[in-house]
């Protein structure tokens, strides 16, 4: 019987033991991952080197996923032209209205836009802008050739490995990462 007193006793304190442990809270500030930012507006201007008017392509979801369909503005580009572009990232649902452009411009390191035609459209996207060593895509040179139509996708990647194969050449292959936004634009180069 005494062995069982002290086995019983034994278990009573070791257990004691594990609550006052196991309460103990740690002082520290438990550390906030950086949450992705909603897009609502998406705005992608090209102006004419030589001079000319600015075509936009639009896109705006003021209402986020689901819900009301988004209002998508595709744009006709001169033919044998090239264009300087810019990217301009909007959160409308705040007001007044959260400049996500101002926070990829911060975080440019974190950040890289992918450009890709399809259907035959005649035209080539080049980046214009780096976060010191790879491109970012805020803003870019667009050539157009021929006349033709298609698409033209954007994809804005969070965190995606630049070092990896083709990445800084803006092949979204390797790039991994976490697709912020992706729109695709009907153009016309005529």
């Amino acid at each position: 019987m005494i062995l069982s007193k002290n086995v019983f006793s034994f278990l009573i304190l070791f257990f004691s033991s594990l609550v006052l442990f196991s309460s103990c809270k740690d002082d520290e500030d438990p550390i906030i991952p950086n949450e992705e930012e909603l897009i609502t507006t998406l705005t992608y201007t090209l102006i004419p080197e030589a001079g000319g008017n600015a075509v936009i392509l639009s896109f705006k979801d003021l209402d986020g996923e689901g819900g009301t369909a988004p209002t998508i503005t595709g744009g006709t580009l001169a033919a044998n032209t090239v264009y300087n572009g810019s990217i301009d990232l909007l959160n409308e649902i705040e007001s007044p209205a959260e400049s996500i452009t101002a926070e990829i411009e911060e975080e440019d390191d974190e950040h890289q836009f992918f450009f890709a035609t399809t259907g035959g459209l005649n035209a080539t996207v080049a980046y214009a802008d780096t976060d010191g060593t790879n491109p970012v895509g805020l803003k870019t040179k667009v050539t157009t050739g021929e006349v033709s139509q298609g698409k033209l996708r954007i994809t804005l990647r969070h965190e995606p490995t630049k070092t990896a194969s083709g990445v800084s050449d803006g092949d979204i292959t390797n790039a991994g990462g976490e697709t912020d936004i992706e729109v695709e634009f009907d153009v016309t180069v005529e």
